[in-house]
């Protein structure tokens, strides 16, 4: 973002994210800082497990990296563009940590075999290909329903209701679902972050 003349006057600052409705540069601005964010959680959840790398840092680190899941997420919804630009980076940074920890405790990243995606409910769903693959799973504290391929097959054809959707729009992909709101939204940090 450049900054404004000196004998400029500033932008007001914006709140309840309408630095969203500012116009479509000022929004894919934010969304690209808050995609390149969202990518590297992908690839952490992909490379650990889904929701699993915070558990293997100790609880300081934990700590951490959840206050700034705050600020992220404040600055996504009520921030301005300053903000967003900001908190992004430091997010990115904070992954990053995590990630840098973990590897140096020696931690196992999630085994090629193993898929995960994490539930609204907080449970975690690993899909492995066959039963041999489940010694590749791993909890880390997490509650963990494994399903193989042959599980799943048999759960599409016992609810043909569940797979309606692709039947009648062959080549549909699900895009979005709505769950509950991240509880760390509604938590006040003023506290600065070492990211």
């Amino acid at each position: 973002m450049t900054k404004p003349l000196a004998n400029a006057s500033p932008l007001p600052r914006m709140t309840g994210a309408q630095w969203m409705n500012r116009g479509n540069a000022v929004y894919l601005e934010g969304r690209a800082h808050i995609d390149g964010v969202d990518h590297l959680a992908a690839e952490m959840d992909a490379t650990w497990g889904a929701g699993r790398l915070r558990l293997l840092v100790d609880a300081e680190w934990r700590e951490k990296f959840d206050r700034q899941r705050v600020k992220f997420n404040k600055a996504v919804w009520e921030g301005d563009l300053e903000d967003v630009e900001r908190e992004t980076a430091r997010m990115a940074s904070a992954w990053r940590k995590l990630h840098g920890l973990a590897l140096e405790a020696n931690a196992a990243p999630l085994a090629p075999q193993v898929w995960e995606t994490a539930l609204d409910d907080g449970r975690v769903v690993a899909i492995v290909r066959d039963m041999v693959d489940v010694q590749h799973v791993t909890s880390s504290g997490r509650r963990v329903d494994v399903y193989s391929l042959e599980e799943i097959g048999r759960i599409i054809q016992a609810f043909p209701e569940i797979s309606k959707a692709k039947a009648t729009f062959p080549g549909a992909t699900v895009i979005a679902a709505r769950g509950p709101d991240d509880p760390l939204r509604s938590i006040e940090l003023d506290d600065s972050i070492p990211f």
